[in-house]
């Protein structure tokens, strides 16, 4: 089987500076760069940046950050964290992320999905009651691109296309291309049908829980006759020296952000306690490095996970704290998980 490999993701989260201070969009976009850097220094597998169009987050674009990650960076993998596939054009979506490709020598991926945030949807011109055939038709576009043939399409939410080749083609032949999925058992189906690797987003409550999601992949693929590929996780969490110090740098800014999202949502103000039950029980990956790892260890051993993804950012955490929990994830975390699963 092979090794288990580890990923840092972000949404570019507008930190605080040394004063405490909100940096500025462009500040924060590079420094999600250095972070990148660092983590390949510190031997992260991959950096995926997820697409937002809210104040709080300063990436829109991930393919054009990548690509600026590419040129200071040689061996890690740049991925999007996700990209809204609903809201966008498959062409262009294909076109930038296989000329990151060029730029990176063949590091680029692109992790597809709906979208939890639907900002996207009003501001491109696209009707929210339309959310689940976008998907539907843009995805099974996006799959006859993969192939690097002319594409023969039409549906009805995008002109047709008439055995059209679009460029550029990536030197593999063949891009990278994962589907992200919340919870939807139709979405993991669809996964399947494409032949395309599962990332399943862990945001709450126990892991365990999406095990059935993992086994039904492989059950579909199988019906398909398309490969089951190592299924991906990803989930929040934080590293500091201390399981202290993670949560108390974590936990306010924590809160403001899941409380202006819940009030959007119609969620009650999150408690301390219900934090402190998801760094106990849940999927909050929080603490000192040796917490953290025994917590991913035991997660993905009991689902057969070959790719565990962290969302090392949430608010507007100080920089340094950030660059921190970076190099703590790559130097400490990451190898003692490959120690714990080789016991």
């Amino acid at each position: 089987m092979p090794e288990l490999e580890f990923g840092l993701d972000t949404f570019g989260d507008v930190p605080q500076d040394d004063s405490g201070a909100l940096v500025s969009h462009a500040a924060a976009i590079r420094q999600v760069v250095d972070e990148a850097v660092l983590a390949e220094q510190v031997g992260v597998d991959v950096i995926a940046l997820g697409e937002h169009h809210r104040p709080e987050y300063s990436i829109s674009t991930p393919e054009t950050v990548l690509a600026g990650i590419a040129t200071r960076t040689s061996r890690i993998r740049l991925a999007s964290g996700v990209t809204v596939l609903s809201s966008d054009d498959p062409v262009r979506v294909f076109q930038r992320f296989a000329t990151v490709d060029a730029m990176s020598n063949g590091r680029a991926e692109v992790i597809l999905g709906r979208g939890s945030f639907t900002e996207s949807f009003p501001l491109f011109g696209y009707d929210l009651s339309d959310y689940d055939v976008l998907f539907e038709e843009k995805i099974e576009l996006f799959a006859k691109l993969l192939d690097e043939k002319p594409v023969t399409w039409s549906g009805t939410k995008r002109a047709p296309l008439d055995n059209a080749d679009v460029f550029p083609k990536t030197e593999s032949g063949r891009l990278t291309t994962w589907v992200g999925v919340g919870g939807s058992p139709q979405s993991v189906v669809r996964t399947a049908r494409y032949g395309l690797p599962l990332m399943l987003a862990i945001i709450g409550g126990q892991p365990g829980r999406f095990a059935p999601y993992i086994d039904l992949y492989r059950r579909a693929a199988a019906q398909f006759g398309t490969t089951a590929y190592p299924v991906g996780m990803h989930s929040p969490g934080f590293i500091a020296d201390t399981d202290e110090e993670a949560k108390e740098i974590y936990w306010p800014h924590y809160r403001i952000m899941r409380d202006r999202i819940g009030a959007l949502r119609g969620w009650p103000p999150i408690r301390r306690a219900e934090f402190d039950a998801e760094v106990e029980q849940g999927s909050l990956y929080i603490g000192s490095p040796e917490t953290v790892a025994r917590r991913i260890a035991r997660a993905v051993s009991t689902r057969g996970v070959g790719r565990f993804d962290l969302i090392y950012t949430a608010g507007a955490q100080p920089i340094s704290a950030r660059l921190r929990a970076v190099e703590l994830y790559g130097t400490k975390v990451v190898p003692m998980v490959r120690d714990i699963l080789a016991g």
